[in-house]
């Protein structure tokens, strides 16, 4: 055979070899056929606390950790930047966006925008309301680590009289909502002996009277919520929608929250108030500094909402639609972590999956 034959029959099977290696629709790193990354967006309602600095980084590791490209927008707790956060994701083509809502209702044009374009969106960390084309909500069991908390308090307190105020996130807010009115089920089931059912269903009139009236009482339990602030989640302002209700009831045997934050805020109102003794109790959250202040005796338990569990979660379904080729019309509406109260007793157990 000619050399210039030989040659061209050598180039052949090469480019053939080529066409054969490029012919597998995944590699195991995630990327697509081309050679291209997936690449995934995350829109992230707010970097003002360490949760959700911490929920940030634990997507981005455990995304980076599948060979994806991965780019997060914040909405700095507005929902229209939260809007024009997922239009520049969809028009980026992103094949898959992460979303912790600002607002349940605001996100749902959206996320239904993204569906149209083809575009999945799991929710992590906080629900959204009726009507959203998303795959999933992926976030802690906000209700059973409200009520296991909640149990866990009824206990410690027996027959003795609760008096509290609350304090919450924000209006609307699902995961708050459903953390509260855990605490509640879990405190009346605890301290009537109720079943858990009806528990709740007493634990849903108090909060609507709650809501309604500004405070609540269910006498068998011998349990009042005397005030309800609304503290964005933040230490600062937990700290100033302490202030007045402190103020209003110094005879508090109580404070609850709906996470650690807001509760650090509340602890200094007390402090700044001269007034000791009071029990802080969060329906969830997860904060090593909450987390150091059980082990010390001055907290008495929050619900385990680790960032990194919701964020390894989150990662692990869309590596099944992404990777694996599972329809992503497949999961369930709610998918979640599994429930803890966080006590003195147990504390170390859970010490390195908080944030």
């Amino acid at each position: 055979m000619k050399k210039k034959g030989l040659f061209a029959l050598i180039l052949t099977l090469v480019v053939a070899m080529m066409v054969v290696g490029c012919s597998s629709s995944k590699d195991t790193s995630g990327n697509d056929s081309g050679g291209k990354k997936i690449k995934v967006g995350f829109a992230i309602k707010t970097q003002d606390s360490p949760y959700f600095v911490s929920l940030v980084k634990a997507v981005q590791e455990s995304a980076k950790a599948e060979g994806w490209d991965i780019t997060v927008l914040d909405a700095n707790g507005n929902t229209s930047k939260e809007a024009e956060n997922m239009e520049t994701f969809i028009a980026q083509g992103m094949d898959l966006i992460f979303l912790d809502s600002v607002e349940p209702d605001a996100a749902v044009p959206s996320i239904n925008k993204a569906a149209e374009a083809g575009i999945g969106v799991i929710n992590l960390d906080s629900g959204v309301g009726e009507g959203a084309k998303d795959i999933t909500t992926v976030y802690s069991d906000n209700k059973q680590n409200g009520r296991l908390v909640g149990l866990a308090y009824a206990k410690k307190m027996g027959d003795q009289e609760i008096k509290a105020i609350i304090l919450s996130g924000a209006k609307g807010n699902v995961a708050g909502a459903e953390r509260r009115t855990g605490l509640f089920a879990g405190i009346i089931e605890g301290k009537t002996g109720v079943s858990e059912e009806k528990a709740w269903e007493l634990a849903e009139a108090f909060d609507s009277e709650l809501l309604s009236k500004g405070k609540a009482t269910n006498a068998e339990a011998k349990f009042t919520v005397a005030g309800q602030g609304w503290g964005a989640w933040t230490e600062e302002q937990g700290l100033t929608a302490a202030e007045d209700l402190i103020t209003a009831n110094r005879d508090l045997t109580t404070v609850l929250g709906e996470n650690d934050q807001m509760l650090f805020g509340a602890m200094t109102a007390l402090e700044n108030a001269g007034i000791q003794g009071v029990d802080i109790v969060a329906a969830a959250d997860g904060a090593k500094a909450a987390y150091d202040l059980i082990k010390e005796g001055k907290y008495f338990a929050t619900g385990e909402n680790s960032p990194y569990k919701v964020a390894q979660l989150g990662v692990k379904i869309a590596k099944e639609i992404l990777v694996d080729g599972k329809d992503m019309w497949s999961y369930d509406d709610i998918t979640l972590t599994e429930p803890a109260a966080v006590t003195k007793e147990n504390v170390d157990e859970y010490y390195e999956f908080g944030f």
